[in-house]
C-alpha cells in the first residue's frame, strides 16, 4: 500500500483503539454525512484555486436539485463539459466533499465540470438518485449555451456510487439522438455485480467495509424494484453503443474486480475503453489529495483522458 495512505490508516486505527464504533444503522444519516464531508474536505485542501465556481439549480427527477459549475481559468466561452456525480454509496457525499476533486478535473482538463447534488438515501430511496442524475444530464444538454458546454462534447463521470450513476445515465441516454454523450469516466465504480467478486470476498475495507456496503444497500432500498437494472448493471444490461470509457480501479478496494470486469464488458461490446489500475491505492483516493502525493498524478491522468476523449 502507498505508505502515506498506510500511515493515515494506522493513525486512525491508533486513535480508535479500544473504542467500539456504533453500527451505522444506529446513527442519524445526517451525522454520518457530516463526518464524511468534514473528513474529506480536510484531506483535500490543496486543489487548484484558479477555477471559477457557480452554484445553480438544475432539473432533477422530482424538481430542482443543486449543482456547481466549475470553469477553469482562461476557458473559452464554450468548452467540452463533464456532468459529475459524487460518490458516497448514494447516502453520503455532496458538492463540498468532492469539491477539490472537481476543481482538479476542471483545471487540468481545461473543460467545464457540472457537479450534481442529487437526492440521497435513505430519505429518497431508489430510483431518486438515478432519476436526478438522468434529468440533470438532460438539463445540461438542453442548457448547454447557458453553462458554456459544447453540446457535441458532453460526458458523464462519477466515483464509486457516482460511477454507477454515470454508467447508468450512459446506458439510459444511448438511444437519445438529441443528447449524445461522448465520454464516461468511471472512477472505482460500484457496479453491483450479480455474483460476489473475489475482491469483495477478500477485502473488508480499508475505508469501504462490508458493514458500510450493507448499510448503503439497505439505504438504497432497490431490491425488488422494477427498475433494478439501473443500479445492478449485470449481464442482462446491454452496454453496447455507450460512450468511450475511462475506468479506474484501486488495489486496496473491494470494488476493484467489478470495475475491471465492467471495463472488459464494455470492451467486448465494442466500446472504446481505457482501464487504469492503481495497485497501491485505495477506495476514495481521488478525494484525499492532501494525504498522498500519488493522488495528484492520478488526477492529472484522469483529466488528460477526459481532455483526449473530447478532442
Amino acid at each position: 500500500m502507498d505508505p502515506h495512505f498506510k500511515a493515515m490508516l494506522d493513525a486512525e486505527a491508533a486513535a480508535a483503539a479500544g473504542q467500539v464504533a456504533p453500527p451505522l444503522d444506529s446513527l442519524p444519516p445526517e451525522l454520518v454525512r457530516g463526518g464524511y464531508t468534514m473528513q474529506r474536505t480536510s484531506q483535500n485542501t490543496q486543489a487548484p484555486k484558479e477555477v471559477a465556481i457557480r452554484d445553480l439549480q438544475v432539473d432533477g427527477g422530482a424538481g430542482p436539485v443543486g449543482a456547481r459549475l466549475y470553469t477553469p481559468a482562461g476557458a473559452a466561452a464554450t468548452t467540452p463539459g463533464l456532468v459529475y456525480f459524487h460518490g458516497g454509496g448514494f447516502a453520503i457525499g455532496n458538492l463540498e466533499s468532492h469539491d477539490g476533486h472537481c476543481r482538479r478535473l476542471a483545471a487540468y482538463s481545461g473543460c467545464r465540470v457540472l457537479a450534481i447534488d442529487y437526492r440521497l438515501t435513505p430519505e429518497n430511496p431508489f430510483p431518486a438518485s438515478h432519476d436526478d442524475c438522468l434529468a440533470a444530464t438532460r438539463w445540461a444538454f438542453d442548457h448547454a449555451a447557458a453553462i458554456g458546454f459544447d453540446p457535441a462534447r458532453i460526458g458523464v463521470g462519477g466515483c464509486s456510487a457516482g460511477g454507477n450513476l454515470a454508467a447508468s445515465v450512459a446506458i439510459d441516454l444511448k438511444a437519445d439522438t438529441k443528447r449524445h454523450l461522448v465520454f464516461q469516466m468511471l472512477l472505482y465504480p460500484y457496479i453491483c455485480p450479480e455474483v460476489e467478486t473475489e475482491s469483495r470476498r477478500r477485502l473488508d475495507g480499508p475505508l469501504l467495509t462490508r458493514a458500510a456496503i450493507d448499510w448503503f444497500v439497505k439505504c438504497l432500498a432497490a431490491d425488488g424494484h422494477p427498475q433494478i437494472d439501473r443500479v445492478i448493471l449485470g449481464s442482462s444490461v446491454d452496454v453496447s453503443a455507450t460512450p468511450a470509457a475511462y475506468v479506474v480501479t484501486a488495489g486496496y478496494d473491494p470494488l476493484q474486480d467489478e470495475g475491471r470486469d465492467y471495463a472488459l464488458r464494455l470492451e467486448a461490446a465494442g466500446v472504446p475503453v481505457r482501464h487504469v489500475h492503481y495497485p497501491d491505492l485505495l477506495h476514495d483516493f481521488f478525494v484525499m489529495g492532501d494525504v498522498s502525493p500519488a493522488v495528484e498524478p492520478a488526477a492529472r491522468e484522469a483529466a488528460e483522458a477526459m481532455k483526449a476523449a473530447f478532442a
